[in-house]
């Protein structure tokens, strides 16, 4: 009667590929990784500037450049923006690098009809231009974590609703993208053998983070409710004024004033 019990178990599952699993899992932790950044930064001094600062000056080169005639000036400011990415670390420095090559390649290539036609100056210095662009905006962004930025567009009278769910928003991609990640790696531990309907589970993952997310935007409503929450966006904490602080925008305002001496030319 209980002969089963000691008979040997001789079912052997059939490979499966979990390729598709593998990269959704690492596309998830790709995105979750931009948007996390890591609680101690850096020493460099590129990190430690006033995000007011480099929010300010960032936004006062891009349009310097943006309407800048001339190769000199838009060298210059490349030239900076090499200088501050030379000063961070190296892991940041490659991903940037990687960010800010790949766009400009694709731009020079929908620009050989004109640099064909005889219009190679011009169609180089747009080239120039989104590479130094992209360069001032990676800094930015990899150097400023996301708290800061929102602190920051405040001061800039920027409407409170706008900030709420700005900030909100991405708190909740990473809250929603640790619950996927949960749910894949549950998936993938409880796949036994071959299964040939793994894609159908990434509409049922949808479904159950759709549900979550109604749940957890209807609790936040209650308890903003309940603290008296009034639509009003505080800063509480305050930024600080350096010497590197000092340096960088001595050095930021001189960049931008170069631009009427010798950026319309």
């Amino acid at each position: 009667m209980w002969e089963w019990l000691f008979s040997k178990d001789n079912y052997k599952p059939k490979k499966d590929s979990d390729n598709f699993m593998d990269k959704t899992i690492n596309a998830i932790l790709k995105i979750l990784s931009k948007i996390k950044r890591e609680s101690n930064y850096s020493k460099r001094f590129v990190y430690k500037l006033n995000p007011l600062l480099k929010v300010i000056f960032s936004l006062l080169m891009i349009i310097c450049i943006s309407i800048s005639r001339g190769y000199l000036y838009t060298i210059s400011i490349m030239t900076f923006a090499l200088v501050l990415l030379s000063s961070m670390d190296t892991d940041n420095i490659i991903k940037i690098l990687k960010m800010a090559v790949v766009i400009p390649i694709f731009t020079l290539i929908m620009l050989i009809p004109s640099i064909i036609s005889g219009n190679f100056s011009n169609s180089l210095l747009i080239v120039i231009k989104i590479f130094t662009t992209l360069l001032i905006v990676n800094i930015l962004s990899i150097t400023t974590r996301w708290s800061q930025i929102t602190k920051t567009l405040k001061l800039f009278y920027i409407p409170d609703i706008f900030l709420l769910i700005f900030d909100i928003t991405i708190k909740y991609i990473y809250i929603l993208g640790e619950l996927s990640l949960d749910m894949l790696y549950a998936l993938k531990l409880r796949s036994v053998g071959k299964n040939n309907h793994k894609y159908m589970s990434i509409s049922k993952i949808m479904g159950n983070l759709f549900i979550k997310s109604r749940d957890m935007g209807e609790e936040m409503y209650s308890a903003m409710e309940c603290r008296g929450f009034t639509g009003e966006y505080k800063s509480i904490n305050k930024f600080k004024f350096s010497f590197y602080d000092l340096l960088y925008s001595v050095v930021s305002v001189l960049f931008i004033l170069l631009y009427f001496l010798i950026g319309r030319m």
